[in-house]
């Protein structure tokens, strides 16, 4: 996964550049946890993506099993 733009960090955080700079020169710690929280989110939105996949998939052959028995 990418980093995010600071730009949509900034729209998301409602913060300016400058500021994140701060936070990251002065408070790595905080601009880590940041970052790290973007990954699990792009993670978690990978994960449901696949879900929701699979239930297609299940929905699927669920119909075509039923329109076999029926």
């Amino acid at each position: 996964m990418s980093l995010p733009s600071l730009r949509k960090l900034e729209n998301d955080l409602e913060v300016n550049k400058t500021t994140l700079h701060n936070w990251k020169k002065n408070r790595p710690k905080l601009y880590e946890f940041i970052i790290e929280s973007y990954k699990d989110r792009e993670m978690l939105k990978k994960n449901l993506f696949y879900l929701v996949e699979q239930r297609k998939q299940l929905e699927t052959e669920i119909y075509i099993t039923q329109e076999r028995v029926s």
